[in-house]
């Protein structure tokens, strides 16, 4: 379900992004995403989304009340957009790519790592070096354990992905040996 919600939103992201980034109002655009994208994914008002006795106009005034001031009139019509085409869900997909993009054409690459182990500081610290050297670009890392890898990394960049867990080889091993 993820993969299409992020299929759904990367469109609404692209438009949302070049229209930030004409107006030069990336970081507002940023801001004003990423703060949609908890209201619509709070419980309360994601059980209000789709609900038929809620009309589209009274689940904006909701959004936006709760969102307060400071939402450009843009960004107002693209939340209105996207609940005309009952698409509110995505928002927080499409702050998610809207942010990798920017982050991006600002020359840095966000990469998720997962690993069957805690990091230290400096471990963190030569995998950015290595990582930096190996994109070509300034890194950010968010780094997340899951022992489920049983050993090794993960390692996540967009639609580039470095599997080196135990758990990954097993199961490359594993697909190898069927016929």
């Amino acid at each position: 379900m993820a993969g299409d919600s992020t299929t759904i939103a990367r469109p609404y992201a692209e438009a949302a992004f070049e229209v930030a980034r004409a107006s030069k109002q990336l970081d507002a655009w940023s801001d004003a995403l990423a703060k949609l994208a908890d209201i619509v994914a709070d419980p309360q008002v994601a059980s209000q989304i789709g609900n038929p006795n809620l009309s589209d106009r009274e689940l904006l005034d909701l959004l936006f009340a709760v969102a307060g001031e400071g939402l450009s009139v843009e960004v107002q019509n693209l939340v209105r957009l996207l609940a005309e085409n009952e698409r509110l869900t995505v928002l927080p997909d499409l702050a998610r790519l809207f942010e990798a993009r920017k982050t991006a054409i600002q020359g840095v690459r966000h990469i998720q790592i997962r690993s069957a182990y805690a990091l230290s500081a400096a471990e963190q610290k030569t995998l950015q070096s290595s990582l930096k050297s190996h994109f070509g670009a300034e890194v950010e890392l968010t780094v997340e354990e899951d022992s489920s890898l049983i050993g090794g990394l993960e390692v996540r960049a967009d639609d580039v992905v470095i599997d080196g867990s135990v758990r990954g080889r097993l199961q490359q091993l594993a697909n190898e040996l069927q016929f």
